[in-house]
C-alpha cells in the first residue's frame, strides 16, 4: 500500500509534463516491459476461454489508472483513494449473500461525502467524477482477477494483461504525451512502474501465499489511509477534521465488508496468472 501511494504521489509531475493518460501509459508500458524481463508469458497455457478474461482485465487496469491518475490532477490524494475504495466495498456488498453487507457501501460513501464537503462547492466534481469511474474499474478488476486466478497461479499472466494495460492507456495517452515528452521521463516511468505495477504485484502475491484472502482486504482497508499520509507527507495536501472523519469511516466500512470474506479455492488452477492482488473486499485465497 505504501508503494501505491507513494507511487501515486510521486506520479504528480509527470503527470504535469505529459498529462494524465500519457502518465499512466509510460508507468504501465515500462510495467509491462520490467515483468516480461523477469517472467514469460504463459502463452502455452492460454485456452480460447481464458482470452476473453485476460483482455478484459488488462482494459480495465489501464483504464482505472487513467482514471485514477485523471482524478489526481483535480483532488487530493486522500479523497480520490477514499472514492476509489467504493467500487471494491459495491463488488463486496453485491457478491455477499446478507442485504446488511449494503450497510458498509453506505458508511463508506458517507464518509466520501465529509471528504469531498460537496456543500462548500470547493470539490472539483469532475475530479470526483474521475475518482468514481476509476472505482467502477477497480471494481471489475477484483472480478476479473478472481476468474483469472482461478485458472492461473502466480504472476506470469501479468504480462499478458499489463501490455494490454499499457495499450488501452496509449489510445488517451499518446495524443497527450507526445507534445511534452522528454528523454527524461523515461527513466521517471520505470521508477514509477516499479513502484507500481511492478513491487505490489510481487509483494501482494507473497502476502496471500501466507494469510487468509479476509485478513488480507481487512488489512487493504487501510489503503485510503496511507493515501491521506501520503498526500499529506509528499504533496503537502493537508486534511481537515471532516476528511479525518471521513477516511475513518471509509477505513471502517472496508475492514467490516471482510467479514465472511472468504472463497472456497478452485479445485484445479494452472501456473503463471496474476495474484488475486488488490482483489480487497470478498478476493479469492491464495492458491
Amino acid at each position: 500500500m505504501m508503494s501505491v501511494q507513494l507511487g501515486s504521489a510521486l506520479s504528480t509531475g509527470l503527470i504535469d509534463d505529459v498529462g494524465a493518460g500519457g502518465a499512466a501509459w509510460l508507468r504501465l508500458t515500462a510495467g509491462a516491459l520490467i515483468l516480461l524481463a523477469i517472467a514469460r508469458p504463459p502463452l502455452r497455457r492460454v485456452r480460447r476461454s481464458d482470452v476473453a478474461p485476460l483482455l478484459g482485465l488488462g482494459v480495465a487496469t489501464g483504464l482505472f489508472t487513467v482514471f485514477f491518475l485523471a482524478a489526481l490532477e483535480r483532488i487530493p490524494l486522500g479523497t480520490a483513494v477514499a472514492i476509489e475504495f467504493l467500487g471494491p466495498l459495491a463488488v463486496a456488498a453485491i457478491r455477499s449473500p446478507s442485504r446488511a453487507a449494503l450497510a458498509w457501501p453506505a458508511l463508506a460513501l458517507a464518509g466520501v461525502v465529509l471528504m469531498t464537503e460537496p456543500w462548500t462547492g470547493a470539490t472539483d466534481p469532475l475530479g470526483v467524477l474521475f475518482a468514481a469511474l476509476a472505482g467502477i474499474g477497480w471494481g471489475c478488476y477484483i472480478l476479473l482477477t478472481q476468474k483469472v486466478g482461478d485458472r492461473f497461479d502466480g504472476i506470469g499472466a501479468l504480462t499478458l494483461t499489463i501490455p494490454v494495460a499499457a495499450a488501452t492507456a496509449a489510445i488517451i495517452g499518446v495524443p497527450q504525451a507526445l507534445p511534452g515528452l522528454r528523454l527524461e521521463h523515461i527513466p521517471l516511468a520505470i521508477g514509477l512502474a516499479l513502484l507500481l505495477p511492478v513491487l505490489p504485484f510481487a509483494l501482494e502475491m507473497m502476502a496471500l501465499r501466507r494469510m487468509t484472502a479476509t485478513a488480507f482486504g481487512t488489512l487493504m482497508a487501510l489503503e485510503p489511509a496511507f493515501g491521506l499520509l501520503l498526500g499529506l507527507i509528499v504533496l503537502q495536501q493537508q486534511p481537515g477534521i471532516l476528511q479525518l472523519a471521513g477516511i475513518a469511516l471509509v477505513i471502517a466500512a472496508g475492514a467490516g465488508a471482510q467479514r465472511r470474506g472468504l472463497r472456497a479455492a478452485p479445485e484445479e488452477p494452472d501456473a503463471l496468472s496474476p495474484p488475486a492482488a488488490r482483489a480487497a473486499p470478498n478476493s479469492a485465497p491464495p492458491r
